[in-house]
């Protein structure tokens, strides 16, 4: 972007002495000029910024290109994003444009996640870091896993899976951590599902050991509804093989398929 308006401004100084000194007649000249704007104006700008369209200096700043103090004058007050765990790592990213792209046209999806950027981002921050410090070391490790390693799984890449995924998705942890937080060993980024996951036998008596049971089982609910449906009234909360079946939640024993929490 820098390149482009440097070459631009010169360009455009040059037609105008052309222009000037009559080498080059008005037309050309501007049908040059248009060709020239062309080439730096990226295109119109999400229906986010659909305002901004005809201020370029509210994000721009010339020969410097996108200006990261100025996405900040706009967004720093944005408290649903700095106060949200999965979105608070935002007050320690010093960088917008590589993940936020704009000149993508009205319809354009302004937080398309990229993960494998994340951990650019991450470690160009990192790699200034003093020597001797937690964090040089924590940069030199990750350097070498990058450089030697393989990924846990082919539906994750390398660079996806040094992620801290805990860091932005502990809320969303099914295990109750469990199963560590080492996300990447099973998961991947495009969806939490995983494909080669098999079910224990439909016979296992040990659900409760990833599966938690809803607040309404701990309740007086439990025993007047949920157990007599399922033809088990004298059922624990832990023996969830006694009223569910591994198909659905809701694929109540007896009683079929049966939604009431």
């Amino acid at each position: 972007m820098k390149r482009n308006l440097l070459i631009f401004v010169t360009l455009a100084a040059i037609l105008s002495t052309a222009y000037a000194m009559g080498v080059l007649p008005k037309s050309a000249t501007n049908a040059v000029s248009h060709t020239l704007h062309r080439s730096v104006n990226p295109g119109p700008l999400s229906a986010a910024h659909a305002n901004l369209g005809d201020n370029c200096q509210a994000c721009h700043t010339p020969v410097m290109g996108v200006d990261t103090a100025k996405c900040i004058l706009c967004h720093a007050n944005n408290e649903s994003i700095l106060q949200r765990q999965p979105t608070a790592f935002h007050a320690s990213v010093g960088t917008c444009k590589q993940c936020h792209l704009e000149h993508q046209g009205l319809d354009a999806n302004l937080s398309e996640m990229d993960h494998s950027l994340l951990t650019s981002i991450g470690m160009k921050a990192m790699q200034n870091a003093e020597a001797g410090t937690e964090e040089a070391s924590a940069y030199n490790m990750l350097v070498d896993k990058l450089r030697l390693a393989s990924p846990p799984h082919e539906r994750i890449s390398l660079q996806e899976s040094v992620l801290d995924c805990a860091s932005c998705h502990s809320n969303d942890d099914q295990h109750q951590s469990l199963f560590g937080g080492d996300c990447a060993q099973c998961h991947a980024t495009n969806r939490w599902t995983i494909p080669e996951f098999k079910h224990p036998s439909t016979s296992s008596t040990d659900c409760n050991q990833c599966h938690q049971a809803p607040p309404s089982h701990y309740m007086m609910h439990f025993k007047m509804i949920s157990a007599k449906v399922a033809g088990k009234p004298h059922a624990r909360v832990e023996q969830c093989h006694q009223c569910h079946q591994t198909t659905s939640w809701n694929d109540i024993k007896r009683a079929g398929w049966y939604k009431h929490h």
